[in-house]
């Protein structure tokens, strides 16, 4: 009797923007005037998005590009950004949490700069804003500010001259290179600044928003209204991993990819009112014909792109007759392990970004590593 290739399937035991292990400290964020207590302590630091994107350090974004490379996020200290996030209300600081250890809680913020007024220079003197290994001037690896520029450093709109002074990636390019402290970290804070940026009045009386409980709500300016408090919407998207009795994996390009090689897996949103098995056979289904029958879950990340969040299977099929639907799906095919890994080499396709959860799926399924 055949294997069930379904049989022996484990949960991934590692995805790039699961990683977060810091304590969100949610009992705290209804606390009046959290963000002023957190960011005047000493060891808070904070780090920047702007765009959907995070500040590195200067010249560590084109270490993306490098498959062996190691990046961190570049940090400021909090009571410095305090001063700065006074002179722009456009700005929205999200706390993130903490994380404990034998000094006390080390606390870190984020701080969107997206909608601050002249992202450039803006009214800041140059002559006083260098950088020194990406950050800003006065601020070596620790955030902490010199002895001698300290004045310098109080004078200046530290935000303003972030969206410069910066290197800027997304999450595809800095996750697979940092640590995963910090890969969460900004998992986090991309997902909650792009909602913020997205949504800037109430969907149901169209009033402005403002942030509130420490960034990760918004609170309905309308009085008449009750000034309802909003949270970020998730949209639920599976990604499954489709093999055949002889464990074979189907792979689709899709029409919308701009790269014309790459292949990934079956993916698509659920839809309302719909469980996530029934969406994975609903979207296979639709996309190439295949039936499926057991269906495995394997894990899941969040992808804010802008704000879903992706929910890994495998499945078998019941047969393997491929048909694709011709729109979103252009073509489909079976492939072996040795299949798979030829094609790669020679290039005729090209396999899913190191950030993506379809990545993970295929290597386990390959029993190794993508180079």
């Amino acid at each position: 009797m055949a294997l069930n290739p379904l049989a022996l399937t484990q949960v991934l035991p590692f995805l790039p923007l699961a990683q977060g292990n810091i304590d969100y400290e949610t009992e705290r964020r209804g606390e009046p005037d959290l963000l002023q207590t957190v960011l005047n302590e000493p060891s808070t630091t904070v780090m920047l998005t702007r765009g959907g994107l995070v500040a590195v350090p200067r010249g560590q974004g084109a270490k993306a590009d490098y498959a062996n490379a190691s990046m961190r996020l570049a940090s400021l200290p909090g009571a410095y950004v305090l001063k700065s996030l006074a002179r722009h209300p456009g700005a929205v600081a999200m706390f993130l949490g903490g994380y404990k250890g034998l000094a006390g809680t080390q606390h870190v913020v984020a701080v969107d700069i997206t909608r601050i007024d002249g992202e450039s220079d803006g009214n800041c003197n140059d002559g006083d804003a260098g950088t020194v290994d990406g950050q800003l001037a006065g601020y070596g690896e620790s955030g902490q500010p010199g002895a001698d520029t300290a004045a310098q450093a109080d004078g200046a709109d530290m935000l303003q001259q972030a969206a410069s002074r910066f290197d800027w990636v997304d999450l595809r390019g800095f996750a697979p290179h940092a640590n995963a402290r910090e890969a969460g970290q900004a998992t986090s804070a991309v997902s909650l600044s792009v909602w913020h940026n997205r949504q800037r009045h109430c969907p149901t009386c169209g009033a402005p928003v403002q942030a509130a409980m420490g960034g990760w709500a918004q609170r309905c300016t309308n009085e008449a209204d009750g000034n309802r408090l909003l949270f970020p919407r998730i949209e639920p998207a599976v990604i499954t991993l489709v093999v055949d009795s002889a464990d074979r994996m189907l792979i689709q390009h899709n029409a919308a990819w701009n790269n014309p090689t790459l292949y990934s897996v079956s993916a698509g949103f659920v839809e309302a009112g719909e469980n996530l098995e029934h969406a994975v056979r609903r979207e296979a289904h639709e996309e190439t014909g295949i039936t499926l029958g057991e269906v495995k879950y394997l894990g899941s990340q969040p992808w804010p792109y802008p704000a879903s969040l992706m929910v890994a299977f495998k499945a078998h099929a019941l047969g393997t007759d491929v048909h694709v639907d011709g729109s979103e799906t252009v073509d489909a095919r079976w492939v072996t392990r040795d299949e798979y890994m030829a094609q790669i080499i020679d290039g005729s396709i090209s396999a899913p970004g190191k950030a993506t959860i379809a990545r993970y799926m295929i290597e386990q399924w390959l029993g190794h590593e993508l180079a």
